[in-house]
């Protein structure tokens, strides 16, 4: 098999996973609170991340971390699991599904705007007119298409699914400067994340009480979403890096099917009825979405490492 063949194989099963794992939350919900869903799920997630660590020989990675490098995974912990999920499983669980997986999708563009004091990038009109196109999708599926009445269907709702896009891009933005091992570090900040989840589960919460949905809920967010297709999407990388593998461009703009495959199976899984106002607005931010990727190829490559 080609490096091409491969790491379009990957880079699709990464894909397939990503666009059921808005089903997961919102069934999962139905039995655990978020912290309580989060708790389990990050437990998860580690048993995967160290179980990849071992397939792939690099559990000796994690003894060459230096103290510096331990201090800011302790950071990047506190981001991602520990604020990030915790904000946005309590966007879905105010949010339907279909409106809280479309909004967590623009963080592409927190990105890019963030990037611009803390990186010290430029931003161009187009820049400018991608943002304007993907934050308007934001209000089409937010207003269920009434813009005239700019009825929120759930203000809060709202603003925890688009906070959490801001979470997640200064992770990625702190997270350029790390030079541990991709996996090993995510292994890392997940370990470093589970004392403070566990925390605030015991402070605001409790410690969940076993439901087989609600525990398979939780295992399947925390094996697939938070562990092995971290593994899957930089193996498909790395092949399409490779002189025969066609270019990550080819692979990253994969990630662009997701959120309608997502839609397919909220309706199905889920029992959402999916609202024309909530493809149309999905659409309008992968437009958005699509012309800030095409900004050109060095600042696109910081945007790539970060898909998901």
């Amino acid at each position: 098999m080609t490096n091409r063949k491969k790491a379009l194989l990957y880079g699709l099963a990464t894909v397939g996973i990503w666009s059921t794992v808005a089903s997961a939350f919102k069934i999962s919900l139905r039995h655990l609170d978020p912290l309580q869903l989060l708790l389990c799920a990050c437990a998860a997630s580690l048993v995967a991340l160290s179980g990849i660590l071992a397939f792939q020989g690099k559990t000796s990675e994690l003894k060459r971390v230096t103290r510096r490098e331990l201090l800011r995974c302790v950071l990047l912990g506190a981001l991602n699991p520990f604020l990030y999920y915790v904000i946005l499983f309590r966007a879905y669980d105010l949010l339907p599904a279909q409106e809280a997986q479309p909004l967590n999708y623009t963080w592409a563009i927190t990105l890019s705007l963030l990037s611009v004091p803390l990186l010290g990038q430029k931003m161009s009109l187009k820049d400018l007119a991608a943002i304007l196109v993907s934050y308007f999708g934001v209000v089409v599926i937010s207003t269920h298409g009434n813009l005239l009445a700019l009825e929120f269907s759930n203000p809060t709702g709202v603003a925890l699914a688009l906070g959490s896009t801001i979470i997640w891009a200064l992770y990625w933005i702190f997270n350029t400067r790390s030079t541990i091992d991709p996996t090993a570090g995510l292994f890392l900040n997940f370990l470093f994340g589970f004392p403070l989840i566990l925390i605030a589960t015991l402070t605001f919460s409790e410690l969940p009480s076993f439901s087989t949905p609600g525990m398979l809920g939780a295992a399947y967010v925390g094996f697939f979403e938070m562990g092995i297709t971290f593994a899957l999407w930089l193996t498909a990388m790395k092949y399409a890096a490779r002189p025969d593998g066609g270019g990550t461009a080819r692979v990253a703009n994969l990630i662009f099917l997701s959120p309608f495959l997502s839609l397919i199976f909220i309706h199905f899984l889920v029992g959402e009825e999916i609202l024309p106002a909530t493809v149309a607005g999905l659409a309008f931010i992968i437009a958005g979405n699509a012309l800030m990727q095409y900004k050109g190829k060095k600042e696109a490559t910081a945007s790539t490492s970060a898909q998901r």
